[in-house]
C-alpha cells in the first residue's frame, strides 16, 4: 500500500525475480480491499507511522492478512508501538531483494517479526522515493510529498512524530536542493516531479 506509483513499480521490480515464491497482487488503490491476501506491505512514505489508525484498522481486516510496515525508520519505540497497533512485521526498507522475501516468508510462517536492512539503514538502487532522481533524500522528499498534499509544518510534524524544527530543517534543505525559496514554488516543482498522489490509500474497513 503506497500513494505513489514510482515506489509501487519500484517494489514490483524489486520482487519479479521470486514469482516461484511470492505472488505480488497489485490492489487497485482507489478501492477497498476485496480479495483476501496472505500479507499487506504497508509503506509508510508520506503516510501516517505504524502506530496510528490506519495500520490498526486494517490489521482488523480479515481480507488483508498479516500487516507489514515497510519503512526507512527502524527506531526501537516506534517498531515497538507499530507491532502493538496490530502489525504482524516490520521491515526495513533497506533489506535487499532476497532479504525482503525472506523476511516475508518469515513473518507469513510467524517465525519472526522486525528484520533490519544492512548497517540498520541501508540503501537500495532503485527509484523507491519521487525525486530521488533529482538528489532528494528520503525525508526531503518525504517533506515536499506532504506539502504538496496541504499539509502544515504542525500536521506534518504530527504525522511523522518529528519536532517543529526538524520538520522545518529537511524543508529547508529540500528548497536548496530543487532551487525555490517558498512553499508555492516547492509544491508547482513537486506536481511537476510527481509529487502528487498517483492513487489514494485504501481506506481500512469500518
Amino acid at each position: 500500500m503506497d500513494d505513489y506509483e514510482i515506489v509501487l513499480r519500484g517494489l514490483e521490480m524489486m520482487l519479479r525475480s521470486y514469482g516461484d515464491t511470492l505472488e505480488v497482487v497489485e490492489l487497485d488503490l482507489n478501492s477497498t480491499v476485496a480479495k483476501r491476501v496472505d500479507l499487506t506491505l504497508y509503506d509508510t512514505f508520506a503516510a501516517t507511522p505504524g502506530d496510528r489508525e490506519d495500520v490498526h484498522e486494517l490489521a482488523t481486516n480479515p481480507l488483508a492478512g498479516k500487516v507489514v510496515v515497510y519503512s526507512w525508520d527502524l527506531d526501537e519505540a516506534r517498531v515497538k508501538a507499530a507491532l502493538a497497533n496490530g502489525a504482524s512485521g516490520y521491515l526495513s526498507k533497506g533489506l535487499p531483494a532476497a532479504r525482503l522475501v525472506r523476511a516475508l516468508h518469515k513473518i507469513h510462517q510467524g517465525e519472526g517479526q522486525v528484520f533490519h536492512g544492512p548497517d540498520g539503514q541501508g540503501k537500495t538502487s532503485l527509484g523507491d522515493w519521487p525525486g530521488r532522481e533529482e538528489g532528494l533524500t528520503q525525508r526531503e522528499a518525504e517533506m515536499l510529498a506532504l506539502i504538496s498534499q496541504g499539509l502544515s509544518n504542525a500536521e506534518i510534524a504530527d504525522r511523522t512524530q518529528l519536532s517543529a524544527n526538524t520538520v522545518k530543517t529537511f524543508i529547508r534543505s529540500c528548497y536548496r536542493r530543487i532551487s525555490v525559496t517558498n512553499r508555492s514554488n516547492a509544491i508547482l516543482w513537486g506536481l511537476d516531479h510527481g509529487f502528487f498522489p498517483d492513487h489514494k490509500r485504501v481506506p481500512p474497513r469500518k
